[in-house]
């Protein structure tokens, strides 16, 4: 797709979502998180995010300021010393990563994502373990989102191009059919085409009513997709806003965005 193409679809994105977002209160709320890993020092100092339905919220900053962590946070793998996690309304803050899928949270961490020797059909079958229905409609769905993966879904994994790769990452996770998807770098070591067709697939993806949580380095192609942004800095919020208002705020474009 074009760049014109994509710019037409995150205007119509934006368009779909601002109606909702007067009406609704946000799907996932994770407030004041305060912890980090172990025993070691806090790495999150007071972070909080919030992600409505369908909506696109994407964590930037610079490199250490607790982007990853405040998103593993939420899907927690680490402890929090303070702070509560809602989804939906329930409080999630003490559930185990596992019950925290099952609650409607899916996550595909930046590296190890896939089973290389596994085909790539494999790999989305092993992504449906938690269901016990029919999931061959899913599995259509997630086809028809990446036609690349339908082509090639006899070949191993690990045998794909990065940008593919985290395709079928990024479709093993729906294949629990999510309510809420959690993409740490989704764009990492891919070329500008591909992540633009990437996040052309996430705006598709948000457009079915699926929240999506994001943490992206490509902070202003991230942004510019980003119904809300949230700039972190050792570990604390620093900006909150629309996307397209932070890409206009001067001190963020000055000290996030190269000006």
């Amino acid at each position: 797709m074009s760049v014109t193409g994509v710019q037409e679809q995150v205007m119509d994105h934006h368009a779909q979502y601002l109606p909702r977002k007067l009406a609704q209160k946000p799907f996932l709320t994770a407030t004041d998180m305060r912890g980090g890993y172990g025993r070691g020092a806090d790495i999150l100092h007071g972070c909080t995010l919030a992600v409505e339905r369908g909506e696109i919220a994407v964590i930037v900053g610079p490199n250490g300021a607790g982007k990853s962590t405040a998103m593993k946070a939420v899907f927690g793998m680490l402890n929090l010393r303070e702070g509560q996690v809602l989804l939906g309304g329930e409080d999630i803050t003490d559930l185990t990563p596992q019950a925290r899928v099952a609650k409607g949270m899916g996550f595909v961490p930046q590296v190890r994502n896939i089973f290389p020797t596994m085909t790539v059909e494999e790999n989305l079958e092993m992504g449906a373990f938690i269901r016990t229905d029919d999931f061959s409609d899913t599995m259509t769905q997630i086809y028809d989102l990446f036609p690349i993966l339908k082509e090639k879904r006899n070949q191993h994994a690990g045998e794909l191009s990065g940008g593919q790769r985290q395709q079928v990452a990024v479709g093993r996770a729906l294949m629990t059919k999510p309510q809420l998807l959690m993409l740490d770098e989704p764009t990492a070591g891919v070329s500008p085409i591909v992540m633009d067709e990437l996040f052309d697939r996430i705006i598709e993806v948000a457009r079915t009513g699926i929240s999506i949580l994001m943490v992206e380095q490509n902070a202003r192609q991230a942004l510019d997709i980003a119904d809300t942004g949230y700039v972190l800095v050792q570990g604390a919020n620093r900006f909150t806003d629309t996307g397209q208002a932070l890409m206009a705020d001067p001190d963020v474009r000055r000290s996030f965005l190269g000006g």
